[in-house]
């Protein structure tokens, strides 16, 4: 009759040869361990474990001597979508990267709690020369503007959103609308200066009664007064025009019922800028709620190449991309906040990241954290070729702003009663999500212009 050991060797014989595997015993080792522990206790209780209890077992003790495995670390980008990016993009995304950490990271939650934007990194932020990555100095785009606005974008929002919407309305809006309005004096006179950070550009478009009806509502007017222009009306939720160094006007012509824009200087009479306090969302951007009384502009500060509602719309479908790709960085950075606290936080003796249901809130997350950065990097790749219609961006920041939301949500969630407090990061994220979500054309003004897209009917009032 044979051994059970020679069974085991017979039917499998991958299996070691357990005189082969006794030959390796430390018996000096093994008699000081049976000082500590009943052996033979040890070996009856192992003779009446399952198959996968031996399995365990043997992982166990085939182990790296004790010490924990190194846990993943929080990467939002699961599908290595930037692998498939050049070099110099790549550069962009890392440069940005290290931007925010070192200069925004360590002082974000003390200015969201003044309400304040920190002008003193603009200087800092001068240094990494983002604009001209994107633009030629003749206001042309690079060829793949798009994607590293996007990038740019993305890791700025993974830290803080705020600072993203400082730098989109500076070098998005109202670089765009002189860049694409503006005549070739204009551009030569502010554009490198822009370029430079040396002069800080807002854009003026919503006004307190009017942001999705703005296109046929506006009541800002502008009316020829011999050699100017004299602007009568209020503009609303302007960011950086409490302290800008010009901000770019759109009204209405009183006489031709077009659409006109204009450079309005700071401190230019009739101009006043007031700062729009009690958000919740966006605290670090400054935004102001601007009057404009009989204020006289130059006519060499129309913007001379303006083609009605048509330019003003040219710039907003550019710079839509960009809001979608916001959706995209709020989403990572909260996913990659709750991922990290989930593997250290615990309770009931684990780690959170153990639960099943906590699990489930991190692969929904990632989920939509993918599903979005893979949109957006096609939509920048459709922009880059001059495919990109309005109705593409429509669908982005529509996908963006609602994946966006949930997934921050969840990650609030994650964290707990934590998720409230500034210090773990994911309580501004969810509260700039909400700003996300509704400014750039509300969710169902661009749902309305995907709807006209893929019916042929429009569903607007």
């Amino acid at each position: 009759m044979t051994s059970p050991a020679k069974d085991a060797t017979a039917s499998n014989p991958m299996a070691p040869n357990p005189m082969d595997l006794l030959a390796q015993i430390d018996l000096q080792a093994l008699g000081k361990l049976s000082g500590r522990v009943d052996l033979p206790a040890l070996l009856n209780a192992a003779s009446r474990m399952s198959d996968g209890q031996l399995k365990q077992l043997t992982r166990m003790l085939a182990g790296d001597g004790g010490k924990k495995a190194a846990l993943p670390t929080a990467d939002g980008d699961f599908y290595g979508l930037m692998e498939t990016l050049s070099d110099d993009e790549r550069e962009v995304a890392a440069q940005t990267k290290e931007f925010m950490h070192t200069h925004v990271a360590p002082i974000m939650n003390e200015y969201w709690s003044r309400d304040e934007f920190p002008k003193h990194l603009i200087p800092e932020l001068r240094k990494l020369d983002l604009l001209r990555k994107i633009w030629n100095e003749d206001g042309t785009r690079k060829p793949n503007a798009t994607i590293i606005e996007g990038l740019v974008t993305l890791e700025a929002c993974k830290v803080d959103v705020s600072t993203a919407v400082f730098f989109g309305v500076h070098a998005g809006l109202a670089f765009a609308s002189i860049a694409l309005g503006g005549s070739a004096e204009q551009k030569a006179e502010w554009l490198p200066k822009m370029m430079d950070f040396e002069a800080i550009g807002a854009f003026g478009l919503t006004e307190p009664e009017g942001g999705s009806q703005v296109s046929q509502g506006m009541r800002t007017t502008c009316k020829r007064d011999g050699d100017g222009w004299i602007l009568n009306g209020e503009k609303k939720w302007i960011g950086n025009s409490t302290f800008s160094d010009l901000t770019v006007i759109w009204a209405r012509d009183v006489d031709t019922q077009e659409v006109r824009g204009f450079i309005v200087r700071a401190g230019t009479p009739g101009y006043a800028v007031k700062k729009i306090e009690g958000k919740i969302a966006l605290r670090i951007v400054e935004n102001g709620h601007i009057t404009l009384g009989n204020c006289r502009i130059e006519e060499r500060d129309r913007l001379q190449a303006v083609q009605g509602w048509r330019t003003t719309a040219d710039v907003l479908k550019l710079t839509r991309a960009g809001v979608a790709w916001q959706g995209v960085g709020c989403a990572m950075g909260a996913y990659e906040l709750a991922l990290t606290y989930s593997q250290t936080r615990k309770q009931f003796g684990k780690r959170i990241g153990e639960f099943q249901l906590i699990q489930n809130h991190l692969v929904h997350m990632l989920g939509n954290v993918t599903s979005m950065f893979t949109l957006c990097l096609r939509l920048s790749y459709m922009a880059d070729r001059g495919e990109m219609n309005d109705e593409h961006a429509a669908l982005a920041k529509v996908f963006t702003a609602a994946r966006c939301r949930e997934t921050v949500a969840f990650a609030r969630e994650t964290f707990g009663g934590n998720g409230i407090l500034l210090e773990h990061g994911v309580a501004k994220h969810f509260a700039d999500t909400e700003a996300i979500y509704s400014y750039e054309g509300t969710n169902e003004i661009n749902t309305l212009v995907v709807g006209r897209a893929i019916t042929g009917l429009s569903a607007f009032v």
